[in-house]
């Protein structure tokens, strides 16, 4: 899904209940940076595969890594906007902001997979097993219907702050 913002309810379905070990925000910010690489592809004309390294587990890791400690360095910054725009409990730990980077990255690859060959999830190793698991309409949308199950979570999560 390049650069789309389907990726927001299926991640907030699952990052708002885990907010007790991982940061919400940070999961579902990181669930969409991976498609920073094809929006990049894209807009710059690059010779490069649409769906490259941050695609892959592995490049997901990194990105995840980066995201979640690039958050956790600017958490003083984000606990001002956070609690009061969001209402998002900001619990910074730069444990729990790395995981919620890894983590978020990965669950992007694992929405992506199934609907695009090109991906290769496991790389180093060739491939795609996953591709096909889900047919795109499916995928859309289940992430479209996530959108009401993640609103509610997440009015449900700020209720009263």
């Amino acid at each position: 899904m390049p650069f789309t913002p389907f990726h927001f309810g299926p991640s907030a379905v699952v990052g708002i209940p885990l907010s007790r070990y991982l940061d919400p925000f940070t999961f579902v910010l990181a669930s969409v940076a991976v498609d920073l690489e094809p929006l990049s592809v894209m807009l710059l004309h690059l010779h490069y595969p649409l769906h490259g390294y941050a695609h892959t587990f592995l490049g997901a890791a990194l990105v995840g890594t980066v995201w979640g400690v690039s958050v956790w360095l600017c958490r003083d910054s984000l606990q001002q906007v956070l609690p009061n725009g969001f209402k998002i409990p900001f619990t910074p730990s730069k444990r729990k902001m790395t995981l919620s980077g890894v983590l978020g990255t990965w669950f992007h690859v694992l929405l992506d997979a199934p609907l695009y060959a090109d991906i290769k999830p496991f790389y180093p190793l060739y491939g795609n097993p996953l591709h096909g698991l889900v047919g795109h309409g499916t995928m859309y949308l289940l992430c479209a219907l996530c959108f009401i199950p993640g609103i509610a979570l997440y009015l449900w999560q700020t209720k009263g702050k």
